[in-house]
This record gives structure tokens, sequence and C-alpha cells, in this order.
């Protein structure tokens, strides 16, 4: 498959959806940031379900033979950080989410559209 950042945080965003996860929202970050091309955001109702995310996240990048560069923050289960690159995917449990507020503070970045939920 080709590592086009696009492509990446769609698959991301389908893991994301395929594990239930809350008001997934993506950011374009290339015209604001050097951190990523792209943010994905998304929570999580408890600790066990924002793992899971996070985890299914890293097999759809495996099975698209594209590598995870880092994961933080596994074991808490609050905020895991999937590192993909040009695409950060931040998995978050609901509490965190809100007092992050990640949409916020990044609101010069546009918002992408995506196609999950479906």
């Amino acid at each position: 498959m080709d590592n086009n950042p696009l492509e990446i945080l769609k698959l991301a965003a389908e893991a994301c959806d395929d594990k239930r996860a809350e008001e997934i929202l993506a950011l374009d970050l290339a015209e604001v940031s050097l951190v990523a091309d792209y943010f994905l955001i998304c929570h999580g109702t408890n600790e066990r379900q924002v793992q899971s995310i996070a985890r299914a996240v890293k097999e759809k990048m495996e099975e698209h033979d594209i590598s995870v560069k880092r994961l933080e923050g596994f074991e808490e289960a609050r905020w895991i950080l999937v590192d993909l690159g040009d695409v950060v995917c931040h998995v978050f449990h609901k509490d965190e989410r809100s007092y992050y507020n990640l949409e916020r503070l990044w609101g010069d970045a546009a918002q992408v559209p995506l196609e999950v939920g479906w």
C-alpha cells in the first residue's frame, strides 16, 4: 500500500470506528504545524475501550505494512498516542478529551471530512 498520509488517516479512522470510538475527528495540520500532517482524535468511555481502539489502530497499520513509530500511554489508557509518522492518532478517555481539548488547541487547523460511522 502507498504510505500516503491521507490514506493512513482513513485507515486509522476506520480502525477507531470499528471499535466504536466516539466523536472521531481529523485535523489537517500541514499548514499550521511541523508536528504531523494530520491528527486523528477520538475517545472511548472506559479504559478497556480506549486500549481496544489503540490496539485496533496498531493492528490495522501492521496489516498494511505501515510502521507504528511509537505507542504511548497504553497502560494508563487515559490518553494513548499512536504515532504513525505523518499521522498522529490521539485516543482519549472521555474525561481527558474534554480536559485537554486538542480541537481548541489546534483551532487553526482545518477539519478533514471522514466517512466513518456509516
